[in-house]
């Protein structure tokens, strides 16, 4: 479920083809064949370095965000923003992940195109439309699914990767077929399109399909979740959307569809999350023919509709599962369950009452409580001959293992990465982020490589007053003046902090202390300037904007027209030059469209 990727894919095919020529190369030697394979390895290494920084650049993650947005629109149903927004909330603050040191924290939006997709951009901006949200119902544990794979593919950093990997392999496959004629370019361009399908796209879906379970029931949801998605996902697109290019064939369902697209047939995702959440159970949760819910091979019930639109019993199944799956993976005994038959023959258990309401419903709609509660002590008996829960808990340590060294990389950062990391955060204040902000901070303090701990305070200072927390606002600007009164950027950022405070005078004090310690600095004399003219001293202002303008000729753009005159006459002039021309070019493009609608239709004059 990813867009991005495949269109810069399309891009970066369309363009290769039209930029090598079909004709056939000569033959090269032994040296020029080096050469080749050299340009192939430094056509992945330019193009993977080139999405990894675009993958942590803020500004470039929240200009996804408005291109995604303004292309198409944003959703209007507050509900569906509010629904998504839980969602994501839960699974970026519980999910069991840790982000790369070249990642940013995740964002999203939910927008208003009706296409059954979401998205995950290379700068961790997680796209919904509003498709989505609709084609699964709004089922909050489908979509948890959906949006914990989309997770994965911005933790695991797979477009930059994929992309990396498609140049070089069409270059390699280029460079081939210059040298020996093997196919016409068109036949070339085909066979390109499949080997990234089959060998780089379809690999990391399998790989989101499963990060995103991790995800999700690490995050509390129901581990059916996944694999009911998919069976909705499976009937939405063959029976209900109307999007010609979603469609699925029912006739080409038996067809080996992972050889063909770079995504793996929707059957073949069910069945391997419903897999996921067998083993999440210790072996012991199992669905037969998709409605037949079994403990160690025993039928418990059979689920039944609950749309009367259309038959659900597939995703009832797997979430019905999923429920029993999450008591036994939580529970390690069958008296934790806290199981009590009801009075209809149905059963109540412990846990999460959301999670466990299907399996409530059809437990009393079959009478099937006494059989839930002997299938699970005998379940819990045989547990001590198979193993299952300690190989259960030996898989979860080596996956928290993992995630033990991916954490500790981060923690041990170069400062190259950290001072990165703090340039992210400050841009996320600037954008009004604090929460972002905040979160980034939170992985510099945590790290022993931090080349400037008075920076990372004021920094921090900042986003704490971008919160509206001034105490810790002023104690961290404070602390990042004392340890370091000598860098020019503690005094800046104090300054800012105090301005955004409401300390005017503070943060004058600052701005000419920053000048002091560094008079080259163009931003103390910035600083000054707006303060004196935001206080009414329009003298000060004037003279500090002439000494902006004397330390750095390129902040012309940042002085006010009142000022610019007299800091630099022909400037002055030239702008009033171009903003005439811009409002006559406004005024005449207003004029042709009033003029276009006053025409009559039918195109006469009279």
């Amino acid at each position: 479920m990813r867009k991005t990727a495949a269109a810069m894919l399309s891009v970066l095919v369309i363009a290769a083809a039209v930029l090598l020529p079909p004709a056939r190369a000569e033959a090269i030697d032994a040296w020029g064949i080096a050469a080749q394979a050299l340009g192939v390895l430094g056509a992945y290494h330019s193009a993977l370095g080139a999405v990894l920084a675009l993958g942590n650049d803020v500004h470039a993650q929240v200009q996804s965000k408005r291109q995604d947005v303004a292309e198409n629109g944003r959703a209007r149903n507050a509900r569906d923003i509010e629904l998504v927004d839980s969602i994501m909330e839960r699974l970026v603050k519980d999910g069991d992940y840790v982000l790369r040191v070249n990642s940013l924290p995740f964002t999203w939006a939910v927008t208003d195109s009706p296409v059954f997709n979401a998205a995950c951009y290379p700068t961790d901006y997680v796209s919904i439309n509003r498709g989505l949200i609709r084609g699964l119902n709004g089922n909050v544990d489908e979509l948890a699914a959906v949006l914990g794979h989309e997770m994965t593919h911005g933790i695991r950093q797979h477009s930059a990767h994929n992309y990396a990997k498609a140049a070089a392999q069409f270059y390699g496959l280029s460079f081939l077929n210059m040298n020996f004629g093997l196919m016409d370019w068109n036949k070339l361009n085909a066979l390109v399109g499949y080997s990234i399908a089959k060998n780089v796209t379809l690999p990391t879906e399998y790989e989101a399909d499963e990060g995103g379970f991790r995800i999700m029931t690490s995050a509390g949801f129901n581990p059916g979740g996944g694999a009911a998605a998919m069976a909705r996902m499976g009937y939405y697109l063959t029976y209900v959307t109307q999007e010609l290019q979603e469609y699925q064939d029912p006739t080409q369902k038996d067809l080996p569809q992972d050889d063909f697209s770079d995504h793996p047939a929707t059957e073949r995702r069910e069945a391997k999350l419903a897999e996921f959440m067998t083993d999440y159970s210790a072996g012991h949760v199992t669905v037969i023919d998709r409605k037949t819910i079994c403990i160690d091979g025993t039928p418990l019930l059979t689920v039944t509709w609950t749309n009367e639109d259309y038959d659900n019993s597939p995703e009832n199944a797997y979430l019905t599962a999923g429920a029993l799956a999450r008591a036994f993976h939580d529970y390690d005994r069958a008296e934790d369950w806290n199981l009590a038959l009801t009075r209809d023959g149905g059963a109540t258990l412990g846990g999460d009452s959301r999670v466990n309401e299907l399996l409530v419903h059809f437990l009393a709609k079959e009478r099937a409580g006494a059989q839930l509660i002997s299938l699970v002590h005998e379940a819990y008996a045989r547990e001590a001959e198979t193993g299952a829960r300690e190989k259960l808990r030996a898989e979860e340590k080596a996956r928290a293992d993992a995630r033990a060294a991916e954490r500790s990389e981060v923690e041990n950062a170069d400062a190259k990465a950290i001072k990165k990391m703090r340039e992210n955060s400050d841009a996320y204040s600037d954008y009004g982020d604090s929460q972002r902000a905040l979160a980034l901070m939170k992985r510099v303090f945590t790290s022993e490589h931090d080349d400037s701990r008075a920076q990372s305070f004021v920094i921090r200072a900042r986003a704490y007053a971008v919160q509206g927390d001034a105490a810790q606002a002023r104690a961290d600007a404070d602390r990042g003046v004392t340890d370091d009164p000598k860098d020019v950027y503690t005094w800046l950022n104090r300054s800012d902090v105090r301005r955004m405070l409401g300390d005017r005078t503070g943060a004058l004090s600052d701005a000419l202390k920053a000048i002091e310690v560094d008079a080259k600095n163009p931003y103390g004399y910035l600083i000054a300037a707006e303060l004196y003219d935001e206080m009414g001293e329009k003298a000060q202002a004037q003279e500090y904007f002439k000494k902006l303008y004397a330390v750095e000729k390129d902040a012309l753009g940042r002085i006010p027209d009142e000022y610019l005159e007299a800091v630099d006459k022909r400037a002055y002039e030239k702008r009033m030059m171009e903003k005439k021309k811009a409002r006559e070019a406004h005024e005449k493009e207003l004029r042709e469209q009033l003029d276009k609608k006053s025409r009559p239709t039918d195109g006469s004059t009279d």
